[in-house]
This record gives C-alpha cells, structure tokens and sequence, in this order.
C-alpha cells in the first residue's frame, strides 16, 4: 500500500546557483524513476542556515510530495546520500490526503 510522504531536500547550489533547476528537475524524474508518483514540488528558494555547521552557509530548499510504497523512503535516502547536489534531506510521512464525495442535490 503506498502512503504519502514529504520529501524536504537541501541542495548545495554553492557556485551554480542557476543550476537549481535542473537539479530539481533531475531529482523529480528519480523520485518517479524509482517508482514515486510526484504529487507537487514546492520551490521554497534559497535560504541562511540558522547556524553553520558545516561548509555551507545556504542551501536551495525543494520540498517533494509524492505516494510511495514505504520500501522506497530507504532507497530513496541511501541514493541522495550519495548524491553531490544533496546536502540535507528529511522524508516524513503525511496523513492520507481527505477524498471529498460530491453529495448528490435534492
């Protein structure tokens, strides 16, 4: 059974700050490659991290929502780790999305 998940990616866009949208969208055909369906991709822009803790100071924030089987949130972890692009990443999963039935007028 697929659940729906959010997908909250930090991209390192340092010295190719043009870049980000191809990035994005590579990252939108793996998600649906390793068999996500990609609901919506919010472009959240460049923001200053809170503190530094690492050799950024900045990162693109993307966030994906998309139905997965759960097998897929570690596939898809382990694949981004290795990922240069990829600075951070969190996947939580969402409560199902509310179907609203059309009531029938009388």
């Amino acid at each position: 059974m697929k659940n729906r998940y959010e997908g909250l990616l930090v991209l390192n866009v340092k010295g190719n700050e043009e870049g980000a949208k191809e990035i994005i969208d590579r990252l939108e055909k793996d998600f649906t490659k390793e068999g996500a369906q990609v609901e919506t991709v919010q472009r959240l822009d460049r923001r200053a991290f809170s503190y530094v803790a690492g050799p950024l100071e900045s990162g693109y924030f993307v966030n994906f929502i998309f139905s997965a089987e759960p097998a897929l949130i570690a596939r898809l972890k382990g694949k981004l780790k290795l990922d240069q692009d990829v600075y951070r990443q969190h996947f939580q999963k969402l409560r199902p999305r509310k179907v609203q039935t059309a009531v029938a007028a009388k």
